[in-house]
């Protein structure tokens, strides 16, 4: 929440407060500098970031150089933007009335040094605040030059002004942005000709409006945003408007999945039921974030365009919203994401990623499918040893059998468990707890993973999917795959089964 404004109203009043001028860029290393020292995040809660685009950021700021962020989507370019509004002084005066935020101790519009030199210590003076401070400008290829810079203002050249009067000019972003931070998103969209006129502005300082010079020395950070790809294709964007920014920042997707997991965390939007708690285990939760890592490896998919985190925190969402969802229809207190919720992941992910043509052989469900497995696998092998299990497969090698499936209340799963040595020991340990919903879901992460290992077959049936007996592996995973020639188990969603 701001402040009120400071009191002064009057040049007068100012200059008795001490107020010193100091430039955008001033202001701003000035900001920073007292940040390094105590210690304050320059960008909280972006992760992932610590030791590469921040210290890279730090020194362009304190360089005082004009910055754009290279990256793929979703990789926090604008929110580090954004943040750097943190750096600015709460209010800064101005002239009041001024289009350009004229600091009233260093005029440059034509309007300011009238009023300055009229009125004295007693020009009047406002306070502009720092959310008002960033302007932010998303660059398509119809902006035109009068957007960004200015125009010719037809009816003051009707009412008798002369083209050399600068009162005939209608100033556009970057003028109205003095003294502020201007971002420009997908800079490589905008024309040959805006390029230029924005390279004018960033170097000389200076407006140039349908052939007429404003000589206007515009206090501005001008930042921008690009996807790498677009920026260092031939064409896109002109040479010498890539030299005017000094720093050039690569931003980066998390170099781990714990960090990914932690922004999913913070940035997820979770579905919730008033009497039904919420429990979303270690491993569902690696999943998640392995899949995501899965598809930024994948060569299957476009990795120009890369893999938002967008996905992670849209298929988190998706998980734990399929949890709720079954705890409502059933009745029950505790939701629990389970493997068979990852199906619901179809819906989260479709559109988060684009295919390369060599996708075109599989479908588009196939291949998240695929890494649905693969990131299981991985996760599986992280969070279970290899040798715990070897009673759950005896058991299941003598002609057990269980059907699961998304729908299936939790308590049916405990229905014969005991009956499978050391799978209910097994189950509460990888879910870190004996509560139903827990327990159903660790049951269903144990034999898929088991599956996925060779160690049992996996056929679809029509409300789920049943394991049993055999060495399948991944590839048995389709309907109609034969049952055990021998013994009996468990159904757990309705008891004892005979083949």
């Amino acid at each position: 929440m701001s402040t009120a404004p400071p009191a002064p109203r009057t040049l007068g009043a100012l200059r008795e407060t001490g107020y010193v001028y100091r430039s955008l860029r001033e202001e701003l290393q000035a900001n920073l500098r007292r940040h390094l020292r105590e210690g304050v995040p320059l960008f909280p809660g972006i992760y992932g970031y610590e030791d590469t685009v921040v210290p890279a950021v730090e020194n362009a700021l304190l360089s005082g150089h004009d910055m754009i962020f290279l990256g793929e989507r979703g990789q926090a370019k604008t929110r580090m933007i954004r943040s750097l509004l943190a750096l600015l002084e709460e209010w800064i005066p101005v002239v009041a009335g001024s289009e350009i935020h004229d600091d009233p101790l260093a005029p440059v519009s034509a309007y300011a040094r009238e009023r300055l030199a009229e009125a004295g210590d007693d020009t009047e003076i406002d306070w502009l605040h720092r959310d008002d401070r960033y302007v932010e400008k998303l660059a398509t290829p119809d902006v035109s030059i009068g957007d960004l810079i200015g125009n010719v203002d037809p009816i003051k050249v009707a009412e008798g002004r002369h083209l050399s009067d600068e009162y005939t000019i209608h100033f556009g972003l970057l003028p109205r942005s003095n003294r502020c931070i201007f971002c420009i998103n997908e800079l490589p969209d905008l024309t040959e000709k805006v390029q230029v006129g924005l390279f004018n502005v960033m170097e000389e300082r200076d407006v140039q409006v349908k052939g007429y010079r404003v000589r206007l020395p515009l206090d501005v950070l001008v930042v921008a945003s690009a996807n790498p790809e677009d920026y260092t294709s031939r064409g896109r964007i002109i040479t010498p408007l890539k030299d005017r920014y000094a720093a050039q920042i690569r931003t980066h997707y998390p170099a781990d999945r714990s960090t990914e997991i932690e922004i999913v965390q913070q940035e997820a939007t979770l579905a919730s039921a008033d009497d039904i708690e919420l429990h979303v285990p270690d491993y569902m939760e690696e999943i998640v974030g392995e899949i995501t890592f899965q598809a930024r490896s994948s060569p299957d998919v476009s990795q120009s365009s890369g893999v938002s985190v967008r996905m992670s925190i849209a298929n988190y969402e998706t998980l734990v919203a399929s949890s709720i969802r079954r705890a409502l229809r059933n009745g029950e207190d505790e939701a629990v994401p389970r493997m068979s919720d990852l199906a619901a992941l179809h819906a989260s992910t479709t559109g988060k990623i684009e295919l390369e043509y060599a996708g075109i052989e599989r479908s588009e469900a196939e291949l998240l499918e695929g890494m649905a497995r693969r990131a299981a696998n991985v996760v599986f092998d992280e969070m279970v040893g290899p040798d715990e299990l070897d009673s759950v497969i005896k058991a299941f090698d003598e002609g057990w059998q269980v059907e699961v499936s998304a729908e299936m209340p939790a308590a049916e799963y405990l229905v014969g468990l005991d009956e499978i040595d050391g799978l209910r020991a097994a189950a509460e340990r990888v879910a870190g707890g004996s509560s139903p919903g827990r327990v159903a879901s660790a049951i269903e992460f144990i034999l898929e993973g088991l599956h996925l290992k060779n160690r049992l077959n996996k056929s679809l049936q029509p409300e789920g999917v049943r394991y049993g007996p055999g060495t399948g592996g991944a590839g048995a995973s389709e309907k109609g795959s034969e049952k055990p020639e021998r013994g009996q188990g468990p159904d757990f969603g309705s008891g004892p089964q005979a083949d």
